[in-house]
């Protein structure tokens, strides 16, 4: 680590439970982005300030007027622009020192296990309960913690998945009966996407160091019109149609 890099990252250094060990471990580690809106913006930058060494940001859509109220990382000028585009250039210009692949177009099937594989973390900034779910299955099959988040008008949430360590995955939490509710349906305050996608931030800079309690098991809730903070603890569903039954897991983990 040269004397710039330790420069750049010098607040961070200095807590004792990053240190110079701690920065090294994120100058070398990898994340995944999936959705570059209202929760992916802050995700993205911030990961990229902390110096994650490399990202991989995931979105087929393009920029429209209606995104720019809660989008941070999209100006008015990227209009039109895939929002990977729009992306890659404002983490670029803010951390040269981060390697950024865009992926602009759905994955499914084999072609999201590949890319989940080569990662160290998946942050899901989606909006839709299918591919929160499809994000959710590729993570228990490759192992891969999922940190996952969500707001609507003036609630979020957040919480930590690790597949492979026995606890709930995102299908204990959600069933199939879940409502799909979008901020285009039903609308969303500005900086509550702030809050929550610099809370995933975080919690994926504990999950890739290794350090503090991350929101495993626990499901943090934010009631932003009243200003009050909620955590839910919740377990494996024993009858989850991706982590199932006991035995059924732990086959399902030996042999993966």
């Amino acid at each position: 680590m040269d004397d710039t890099t330790l420069l750049r990252y010098s607040r961070q250094i200095l807590l004792p439970e990053v240190d110079i060990a701690g920065q090294q471990r994120l100058l070398d580690s990898s994340a995944a982005v999936f959705g570059l809106g209202g929760l992916g913006s802050p995700v993205a930058l911030y990961l990229a300030a902390a110096g994650v060494g490399r990202l991989v940001l995931v979105d087929f859509d393009q920029v429209e007027l209606s995104n720019l109220q809660r989008q941070i990382i999209h100006l008015t000028r990227d209009l039109g622009r895939l929002k990977v585009d729009s992306a890659r250039d404002k983490l670029q210009a803010l951390n040269a020192g981060v390697a950024v692949e865009i992926v602009p177009r759905v994955l499914e099937g084999a072609a999201l296990d590949a890319l989940i594989a080569t990662v160290d973390v998946v942050v899901d900034g989606t909006d839709n309960f299918p591919t929160r779910f499809g994000l959710n299955a590729a993570c228990f099959r490759l192992r891969k913690p999922l940190v996952s988040g969500a707001a609507i008008r003036f609630e979020g949430q957040v919480s930590v998945y690790f597949p492979g360590q026995d606890g709930p995955c995102y299908r204990c939490l959600y069933d199939d009966g879940g409502t799909d509710e979008t901020c285009a349906q039903t609308g969303v305050i500005a900086p509550l996407l702030g809050i929550v996608g610099s809370i995933q931030a975080l919690e994926t800079l504990k999950v890739l160091m290794n350090v503090g309690q991350v929101l495993k098991g626990r499901l943090l809730l934010l009631d932003a019109l009243g200003m009050e903070w909620h955590t839910m603890r919740f377990q494996r569903d024993p009858n989850c149609p991706v982590c199932g039954p006991a035995e059924d897991w732990r086959r399902a983990v030996d042999s993966a």
